[in-house]
């Protein structure tokens, strides 16, 4: 490939990536319309009696399930991976560089 088009086929690999990325949809929590006021939701028999039955004296109302834990080792292993995979592809650019390849 030409050096002339590299610049070129650089450009619209990043257009075609932020075009992409145009379409992504976003994360917000607000509404087009009005909130409501009141909610229409009420619990039912067993809810409210399961409520009552599990809760102990010091919280009036259910309690969230411990789930555990966040496991983050997959994501700093992938992340070391890709930062040493970066590192290497500009060391040996470096590298071709200097040798004139």
């Amino acid at each position: 490939m030409s050096s002339a088009r590299r610049p070129l086929l650089t450009a619209t690999a990043a257009g075609t990536l932020l075009g992409a990325l145009w379409f992504v949809p976003s994360a917000n929590a607000t509404g087009d319309g009005p909130a409501r006021e009141h909610s229409t939701v009420t619990p039912t028999t067993q809810a409210r009696v399961m409520t009552t039955d599990t809760a102990d004296s010091t919280t009036d109302g259910p309690r969230l399930a411990d789930t555990g834990s966040f496991n983050s080792t997959p994501y700093v292993v992938g992340g070391t991976l890709f930062l040493t995979l970066g590192a290497g592809f500009v060391v040996y650019s470096v590298r071709r560089e200097r040798l004139g390849f």
